[in-house]
């Protein structure tokens, strides 16, 4: 039974993770005006902020009972394929920034 809550557990921070990889994408994207800002800034935050969410999720118990073998693999699972998931949710089904028109702001 509490492999079964750990595999849940660990399901929903990869869900959760996804969901926190796509916000910040399209928040990068929607604030940073250059062509290629948006990309380092999601290559470089985004995986420290999963990571530390990471560290402290699975140090509360999250995923007990689920044995990934090596942390290469937690990484993997919890780091890099949220970030993979995110940014092709945020860039293949969410209409580009340049379809909206911000406020002014002045």
């Amino acid at each position: 039974m509490i492999a079964l809550f750990g595999f849940a557990s660990l399901v929903g921070l990869v869900a959760f993770h996804t969901l926190v990889a796509g916000v910040t994408t399209r928040f990068f994207r929607l604030r940073l005006a250059t062509s290629w800002g948006w990309v380092l800034y999601t290559v470089v935050l985004t995986p420290m902020l999963l990571f530390v969410s990471t560290l402290f999720f699975t140090g509360i118990g999250v995923g007990a009972g689920v044995d990934l073998v090596s942390p290469t693999i937690v990484v993997s699972v919890l780091v890099a394929l949220p970030i993979v998931l995110g940014v092709a949710i945020d860039y293949l089904y969410v209409p580009p920034p340049e379809e909206y028109e911000l406020p002014d702001t002045r």
